[in-house]
């Protein structure tokens, strides 16, 4: 039981040093109730929480470049 233990740390360990060279993190605030919001949002689009705020800062970007651009 304790070398599956150590297999499960060691594992996690892995996770955290490929997500720390793969990913960029941002602290969200959110008005008390707001995620509560996005969670339904979410449901009816079939979409996780981040894969929202990914998509919905990539089309504010596109949006907002499109506008600069013209």
């Amino acid at each position: 039981m304790q070398a599956s233990n150590k297999s499960k740390e060691s594992a996690t360990r892995a996770k955290k040093k490929y997500n720390a060279k793969a990913y960029d993190n941002i602290l969200l605030v959110l008005p008390k109730g707001y995620k509560d919001k996005i969670k339904k949002h979410t449901i009816t689009t079939n979409e996780s929480i981040n894969g929202f705020i990914n998509r919905a800062i990539r089309e504010a970007i596109e949006k907002d470049c499109s506008k600069l651009y013209k």
